[in-house]
């Protein structure tokens, strides 16, 4: 089947796209360098000719309040209108375990904003959410950091790779949409404090983690599991000190 891939030259996307092609698929990748941008519609209606599937990687280039909300609001709905007028019967998109407790912070409302405008948008849908990947261990960590010093809670995590992500996407972009969310996550749960920790000191990085109770996470206050996913999730097999092992 042709799969087109918003977002399909980033971090997932790219090995989405050689994972379907190795199956067989007819996989195509779509961002604004290879001449489809979902904020102003430009070449969507081209590369959605004989689509069946619209899986959605995308993200904001910016994480700023506004800009964000606007950006998710913006390409969901060029999407989705797209989609429609195409005919594409499966739309993936992929977002975060925990969203709709995370309100508090600017992304996570936007993130359940797209959310919900898939939900309405009567076309057949599948949302994976999955926690946190082990390459997006640098962004939370930049993000606390103040000075020489890196504020984090102490609350419960499962990080995952990206590849065990990108394979998860794809099973769900080719299978029957389950009208709901599909969540997955990494094997081994860490305190994120900790796990920070663990992968700056890998990289003979000076600043200190202090451990926050309060200490919010891209604006939000975490609780104890905030950033963990359900008894159903899918559990994925790298482990993250295999990952941080190899990255040296």
């Amino acid at each position: 089947m042709k799969v087109v891939i918003i977002g399909g030259t980033g971090l997932i996307g790219s090995k989405l796209v050689a994972k379907l092609n190795e199956h067989g698929h007819e996989a195509v990748p779509a961002a604004p360098n290879t001449g489809v941008n979902t904020l102003t519609g430009e070449g969507l209606a081209e590369v959605l000719t004989g689509a069946s599937v619209v899986v959605d990687v995308s993200n904001s280039p910016s994480f700023e309040d506004d800009a964000v909300m606007e950006f998710f609001r913006t390409s969901t709905a060029n999407l989705l209108k797209a989609e429609a007028n195409a005919g594409v019967t499966h739309h993936v998109a992929l977002s975060v375990v925990g969203t709709e407790r995370l309100q508090q912070s600017g992304y996570f409302r936007a993130k359940q904003a797209q959310e919900e405008l898939i939900r309405a948008s009567g076309i057949p849908y599948s949302i994976v959410h999955a926690t946190q990947f082990f390459e997006f261990m640098k962004g939370i960590a930049e993000a606390a950091t103040d000075g020489g010093t890196v504020r984090l809670a102490p609350v419960r995590i499962r990080p995952v790779h990206s590849a065990d992500v990108a394979a998860t996407v794809g099973r769900t972009a080719v299978g029957t949409p389950v009208s709901g969310v599909v969540e997955v996550a990494g094997p081994d749960t860490f305190q994120l404090d900790e796990l920070i920790r663990k992968g700056l000191a890998a990289k003979n990085d000076p600043r200190e983690v202090v451990t926050d109770v309060h200490a919010p996470y891209f604006g939000a206050e975490l609780q104890e599991d905030t950033l963990l996913p359900g008894p159903d999730a899918h559990i994925a097999e790298t482990r993250f000190t295999d990952w941080l092992a190899k990255q040296q």
